[in-house]
C-alpha cells in the first residue's frame, strides 16, 4: 500500500484503503461505500478499493493506555485520472474530501446523521456531495446541521441526471 503501484487484481484508477483493526486500539472501518476490490493483508489489515468517481465514509480512531487519541471521520469522492485530489492518510492516491470531522462528539453526529440518511430508505453513497460539505461546515461552526430528505435527495438525483 505504500509503494507506488497497485497491488494484484486492483483496477486502475481505484482508489485504495488501508484498514486496520487491533481490537480497542486502532480500528480503521468503512462506514459506507461499494467496494470494488479488497485484499487480506493478515487478520488486522486488509485493503479496499472504490471506483472513480464514488463516496464511501473511512473512520479512523485510535487509543493508547490513556484514552482515545483519535476519532476521525472523512467522507470522500473518488476522483479519476487526472482530476485533483487531496490527500488523506491511509488513502491512495486521495480524493475531494467532502467532509473531515475529528473528535468523538462531532464524529458521532456525523454517524447519527448516516443513521437517520439510512433509516429514509436511502443509500448515504448516493447522498448529494454538497449535503455532506453542509454538514462539515455546520459541525465546524458549532450548529446544528440541516437533515437530509427525500425532497432533496430527489432534487438531487434530478439534477444529477441534466449534468454531464
Amino acid at each position: 500500500m505504500r509503494g507506488g503501484r497497485q497491488p494484484d487484481g486492483a483496477i486502475p484508477s481505484t482508489t485504495l484503503v488501508e484498514l486496520t483493526w487491533i481490537e480497542k486500539r486502532i480500528e480503521h472501518w468503512i462506514r459506507f461505500g461499494h467496494k470494488v476490490y479488497e485484499q487480506v493483508l493478515d487478520q488486522r489489515h486488509r485493503v479496499v478499493g472504490f471506483a472513480p468517481n464514488t463516496t464511501f465514509a473511512f473512520v479512523r480512531w485510535a487509543a493508547n493506555d490513556f484514552g482515545t487519541i483519535i476519532s476521525r471521520i472523512d467522507i470522500l469522492h473518488t476522483v479519476r485520472d487526472g482530476e485533483p485530489f487531496q490527500t488523506l492518510p491511509f488513502v491512495r492516491p486521495g480524493g475531494d474530501i467532502l467532509l473531515k470531522v475529528d473528535r468523538w462528539p462531532k464524529v458521532e453526529r456525523v454517524l447519527q446523521a448516516i443513521d437517520t440518511i439510512e433509516a429514509l430508505g436511502i443509500d448515504p453513497v448516493d447522498v448529494a456531495p454538497d449535503h455532506w460539505r453542509h454538514v462539515h461546515n455546520r459541525l465546524n461552526a458549532g450548529h446544528e446541521p440541516r437533515p437530509y430528505t427525500r425532497e432533496r435527495h430527489h432534487a438531487w438525483l434530478q439534477r444529477s441526471r441534466t449534468e454531464p
